[in-house]
């Protein structure tokens, strides 16, 4: 089992910045993958970014160049950096962990909200 908790999820003008924090309970080298998605309302679920244990990141591409996936194996921290948050970035953004067995856990959520 692993438990996920995101924090850092906030409001913000259009053109700003914010930074989620995903804490895991156990080290991320036991984890596959990490992940963050988002789903406004009414639409699916979609991936954002995700990292791979060796550190490879990889985006969707309405935030490339704007996003950055980083981790921090040391705090067991997943860190999704937003720059230029633009309006259809508003979400609940969620962690995603994947381990070696492909076992899916999921954090609560966090809102974000950007203002135009």
């Amino acid at each position: 089992q692993v438990q996920l908790v995101e924090s850092g999820g906030g409001l913000v003008q259009a053109g700003g910045s914010l930074r989620l924090s995903c804490a895991a309970s156990r080290s991320t080298f036991s984890i596959k993958a990490m992940g963050w998605y988002r789903q406004a309302p009414g639409k699916q679920r979609e991936l954002v970014a995700s990292i791979s244990s060796g550190g490879r990141g990889n985006y969707a591409d309405s935030v490339k160049g704007r996003f950055t996936i980083s981790r921090d194996n040391a705090k067991n921290t997943v860190y999704l950096h937003m720059n230029n948050l633009k309006p259809e970035d508003t979400a609940v953004y969620y962690c995603n962990a994947v381990d070696w067995y492909n076992h899916n856990y999921w954090g609560q959520g966090t809102q974000v909200t950007v203002s135009s």
